[in-house]
C-alpha cells in the first residue's frame, strides 16, 4: 500500500512539519547522498513530527537497497565527520547501523535503513503480519512495521521513497497481539509480586504498559516509531504514578498490579 510521490505530488501528514535546515545539515545530507547505493536521505524523528526540543539530535536516514548496492560505513568514515559509525547491522535487526555524529556543532544521529527488507516487512504489514524484534534501546521489543512508520513521516531531503500508509490487516492484527502481551506481563507480574521479586514485578507491569499503548495506536492506525512518549500518546500517562513506587512487600507489589490491571483494563492471562 505505498503512496508514490513522483505521481501524488507532495503529501502532508497531520502533526508533521518541513523542517528549517540548518546550513551544516544540509550540506551532510547532500553529503550523505553521494557514498555509493544511497538512494535516499530523509529527515525523521522529532524534527520530521515538529516536536523537536531544543537539545534534540538530528535525525537522517540514509536509505540503500542491499540488492543493489548495500551501503560501506567506510564511505562515511572516510568523511571524517568527527563521532562514531557503526556496521551495517551492529545496532540490531531494526535499526540496523548508522552514526552518532557532531557536525557544525548539532548533534546528527545517521540511520542505515535497507529498503528492500523494509518493503517486505509493509507487504506483510498489509496482510496483517509482522515479527516483534529484540532490538537495542527498546523494552517490549521493535515491531517490523516500525520502519514503515518512519518513511510515513519522515521529511524526503533527497531521493524518491514510498509513503506508506497504515493498513486495517495491521490495525487489527497487531491490537490484538499487543493485548495479548500485556495480559502475559499482567500473568508474570502477579506472580513476580507473589514472590516479593520487586524488579521483574515492575518489570513485567512497564512491560503491560507499553504494549498496551502499542494495541492502543494500533487500534488507532497510529504508526509507533519507538517508545518515547508512547504511554502518553496511549493516553496512559497517569499510570506512570503507580510505577514509580510499585512497592517493597508483597501485599503492595499485589495491589499495585491490581491498580495498573484496571487501569489498563488488561487481565492477567489465566492458564489454569
Amino acid at each position: 500500500m505505498f503512496r508514490d510521490e513522483r505521481a501524488l505530488g507532495p503529501l502532508t501528514y497531520p502533526g508533521i512539519v518541513s523542517p528549517s535546515l540548518p546550513a551544516s545539515i544540509a550540506d551532510l545530507a547532500h553529503d550523505l547522498s553521494g557514498i555509493p547505493g544511497v538512494v535516499g536521505v530523509v529527515i525523521g524523528g522529532s524534527r520530521a513530527l515538529g516536536i523537536e526540543r531544543p537539545d534534540s539530535d538530528w535525525d537522517l536516514g540514509l536509505y540503500y537497497r542491499s540488492s543493489e548496492q548495500p551501503v560501506d560505513p567506510q564511505q562515511l568514515r572516510d568523511r571524517r565527520y568527527e563521532g562514531h559509525v557503526s556496521e551495517l547491522g551492529e545496532w540490531g535487526p531494526i535499526v540496523n547501523g548508522g552514526a552518532w555524529l557532531t557536525v557544525g556543532g548539532l548533534p546528527v544521529d545517521v540511520l542505515f535503513r535497507d529498503l528492500d527488507t523494509i518493503e517486505r516487512w509493509i507487504a506483510e504489514a498489509e496482510q496483517g503480519r509482522f515479527e516483534i524484534l529484540m532490538q537495542n534501546g527498546y523494552i517490549v521489543g521493535a515491531p517490523t512495521y516500525l520502519p514503515a512508520g518512519e518513511l510515513a513521516s519522515c521529511q524526503p531531503i533527497i531521493g524518491q521513497l514510498p509513503r506508506p500508509e497504515f493498513p486495517q490487516a495491521l490495525a487489527d492484527a497487531a491490537s490484538s497481539r499487543w493485548t495479548g502481551r500485556a495480559s502475559v506481563s499482567m500473568m508474570f507480574a502477579q506472580g513476580y509480586a507473589r514472590l516479593g521479586d520487586r524488579v521483574c514485578c515492575a518489570g513485567m507491569l512497564a512491560g503491560a504498559v507499553l504494549c498496551t499503548g502499542h494495541a492502543r495506536l494500533a487500534q488507532r492506525r497510529e504508526w509507533v516509531l519507538n517508545e518515547k512518549q508512547l504511554v502518553q500518546r496511549a493516553g496512559l500517562a497517569d499510570i506512570q504514578a503507580a510505577l514509580a513506587c510499585p512497592g517493597q512487600t508483597t501485599e503492595q507489589l499485589t495491589r499495585t498490579v491490581t491498580t495498573i490491571s484496571a487501569a489498563l483494563q488488561v487481565e492477567p492471562l489465566t492458564t489454569r
